[in-house]
């Protein structure tokens, strides 16, 4: 009868410890936009990501349930360490229930380690790194957007199959480069093709003179470049200089959105390759959202990113999630979303997989010639499109320990 009854109370006790914990904690869910404000993805990423995520919550309007929700932002200056003492004092003291966004591979890694078996939930809808849902996958961490494997083995294969067979890199010289050039290369090599060479540089490199040269001489068919925001600017630029394109060699960029293109301006950026997971002149639910966007305070007509889009996207459905739940806690939140499969109004068709990986098509795009472009911020043309089942690295070849 004691055995009964203490197991009867056990019951009882992990019961209300469940329900004690499925409310919203102070009456607000609060969710930190952690990015680079004043730095080589401010365009990308900085405050047009808080007024994505703003949107979110506008839309989201309490869910039916009155919930109210408070967007917090924050700079962590492309440093790790500066964005873990964020994070730790969000999680600590100011009570914040997720951070979105976190463009740079080394800060998210850090963040998503920080935040693992936490209440807080961590929506990494610009960090690029695979490991996120490999071998260092968290229960509490939802990836969306790009990733290095699908960046790497997309890209290569549909230049691949255009005829792209020799390569040559330029790389930044961090976890994200490193990441997408050996994803790359992987593909490469394993279906045919070869790698001539690669030229790695620091992050926030002005000058790509040297490195240019080298890709140029080495007469590889295609110059990947495997960085992101300034530098594959400021590489694309020099690349013109250099007459690479009319030397009949092929520039691809691996991480380059639309705000990107519109700095550099057609008569620079036209006939380069890019893969992309979202494009604002897609189709009409695509176009109203980068509408509103353009018209938000500070935006000045500017046109939302791929990563804007993704905390758009991933700050609505873990609201979504916790109305649901009536939970801000990961523990709660996280299993929610995981159950969503269905129509993303701005990614297309979405499945939230157990490893944290949202896996949506990718569309490989080329950038217009000047005439060819006939209104404000119309840059690409679809040249293919991936389907979500063959974009993604295939959920069993991860290593996630949440994959059963």
């Amino acid at each position: 009868m004691r055995g009964l009854i203490g197991c009867l109370a056990l019951a009882l006790s992990c019961a209300a410890g469940g329900s004690a914990r499925a409310e919203i904690s102070d009456n607000v869910v609060r969710i930190g936009v952690l990015n680079d404000i004043s730095g080589i993805f401010q365009d990308t990423n900085g405050m047009g990501s808080v007024e994505a995520a703003r949107m979110a919550a506008e839309d989201f309007d309490g869910g039916g349930k009155n919930i109210k929700v408070e967007i917090v932002y924050a700079d962590h200056q492309n440093k790790a360490d500066v964005g873990s003492a964020i994070v730790r004092k969000w999680l600590d003291v100011d009570k914040v229930d997720a951070v979105v966004d976190v463009p740079n591979s080394a800060v998210g890694l850090t963040v998503n380690a920080l935040l693992r078996d936490t209440r807080m939930t961590f929506l990494a809808s610009s960090t690029a790194s695979s490991d996120l849902t490999g071998k260092a996958c968290s229960p509490n961490t939802i990836q969306w957007v790009n990733d290095a494997w699908a960046t790497g083995n997309t890209t290569a294969a549909a230049m691949m199959k255009r005829g792209g067979m020799d390569w040559y890199f330029i790389t930044v010289n961090y976890a994200l480069g490193q990441g997408i050039e050996a994803e790359a290369t992987s593909y490469i090599e394993k279906h045919g093709g070869k790698v001539l060479g690669s030229a790695k540089h620091p992050l926030n490199t002005p000058d790509f003179a040297s490195l240019l040269l080298q890709a140029q001489n080495s007469r590889a068919k295609v110059i990947g470049l495997a960085n992101a925001g300034g530098d594959t600017i400021n590489a694309v630029k020099q690349a013109g200089e250099f007459g690479i394109k009319e030397g009949g060699q092929t520039l691809v960029a691996f991480l380059l959105f639309i705000n990107d293109v519109h700095g550099m301006g057609l008569k620079v950026a036209q006939g380069l390759q890019l893969l992309e997971a979202f494009y604002w002149d897609m189709n009409d639910d695509t176009r109203a959202f980068a509408k509103r966007f353009s018209a938000r305070p500070g935006m000045n007509g500017k046109m939302p990113s791929g990563n804007q889009a993704g905390v758009y996207a991933s700050t609505l459905a873990y609201l979504n999630a916790a109305a649901a739940t009536g939970s801000d806690d990961a523990r709660d939140v996280v299993p929610q979303m995981k159950k969503f499969k269905g129509k993303d109004k701005l990614f297309g068709d979405v499945t939230i997989r157990q490893d944290g990986r949202v896996i949506h098509p990718m569309y490989l795009f080329e950038v217009k010639k000047p005439e060819e472009s006939k209104y404000p911020y119309d840059y690409y043309k679809l040249v293919s499109t991936t389907s979500a089942d063959q974009a993604f690295r295939p959920i069993a070849d991860g290593g996630c320990s949440l994959v059963k």
